[in-house]
């Protein structure tokens, strides 16, 4: 018997148990002694066919890569697993554009040697073939199209510089005031903790009121910015980071410590307002002084009238 066969020989009762579900009685039985012998012809076969490659000089393990290859998929697989690591641990608060272009950055120039095949050589030529499309599944193209989707769904391009080496000027300049806020808020509550209403957040709302107020307006001015330039092929959304802290600051500004910020256009709305609520007030009021008309009376001058009654007695008497 084949040393293959004589290795395996042993495992086939289980192998035929997971095959398939037991018979009772004498049935059974031989069902399974039939899956026995099927199981013995099959792996004879393989090993035949196996031996009859190595014969011909052929590898047992096909197919095989060449070393270039093998080379630039594990540099891939490297970068995609460290990118993946990278993504799961900055998910919550969100820090993936901040904490891991340099990760995104290395993986598309991985994956571009990849595609590009450099080299003169006949390895390099064929590792595009064989690594990104020599089967139906492609797992080398998923693994690109997916962390692409999840970088482009971010908006993290909003956040970077041009050549994405690093954040923007703007973004470096939001996350200071961010963190700025945050120690504001801690500092404040640390040294609120002799009152006994956990609901009372004056402290905190008075002295962070003007750190929280720049947040606040940079981050509507990066808004608007953001809009103007919509034309550049980004999305008209913020980086998730940016909105992330955003939303999170403001949270705990209205939500926790309820505090509010005083609008300094209240006086001019105000008087735009009443002026608004008083035009209907003013319009009726002066269509019914117009309207009102004094009546003309006609007065007959006495001449007029004597001529008159002198015709009507020269009428009478002719």
């Amino acid at each position: 018997m084949a040393p293959l066969r004589r290795l395996l020989l042993p495992l086939l009762p289980a192998l035929a148990l997971a095959l398939g579900p037991a018979a009772a009685g004498a049935a059974g039985e031989e069902r399974r002694h039939r899956r026995h012998l099927l199981a013995l012809e099959a792996l004879g076969e393989a090993e035949e066919l196996s031996a009859s490659l190595r014969a011909a000089g052929l590898p047992g393990d096909l197919p095989e890569l060449e070393p270039e290859c093998r080379r630039l998929l594990a540099a891939f697989a490297e970068g995609s697993a460290a990118l993946a690591g990278c993504l799961g641990r900055r998910a919550r608060p969100v820090r993936l554009c901040q904490a891991c272009h340099r990760h995104y950055r290395r993986l598309l120039a991985q994956y571009g040697t990849i595609a590009r095949a450099v080299g003169n050589s006949s390895e390099s030529h064929n590792c595009a073939k064989s690594i990104l499309t020599s089967d139906r599944l492609q797992v080398v193209v998923m693994l690109s199209e997916f962390f692409n989707e999840t970088w482009e769904a971010a908006n993290c391009a909003n956040c970077l510089k041009n050549s994405s080496e690093g954040l923007s000027n703007s973004t470096v300049e939001f996350l200071d005031l961010f963190n700025k806020s945050l120690t504001c808020f801690e500092h404040n509550l640390q040294g609120q903790t002799i009152d006994l209403s956990p609901n009372n957040y004056t402290e905190v709302c008075k002295n962070c009121n003007a750190t929280y107020k720049m947040l606040n307006d940079l981050y509507n001015n990066l808004q608007r910015m953001n809009r103007q330039g919509g034309e550049s092929g980004h999305s008209a959304h913020l980086c998730i980071d940016v909105e992330d802290a955003m939303n999170i600051t403001r949270k705990l500004w209205s939500r926790t410590f309820n505090c509010s910020v005083p609008c300094s256009d209240t006086v001019p709305v105000i008087a735009v307002s009443s002026f608004i609520l008083f035009l209907p007030v003013v319009f009726y009021l002066s269509s019914f002084l117009h309207s009102k008309q004094k009546k003309r009376i006609l007065i007959l001058p006495k001449r007029i009238q004597s001529n008159a009654s002198l015709v009507n007695i020269q009428e009478k008497y002719s």
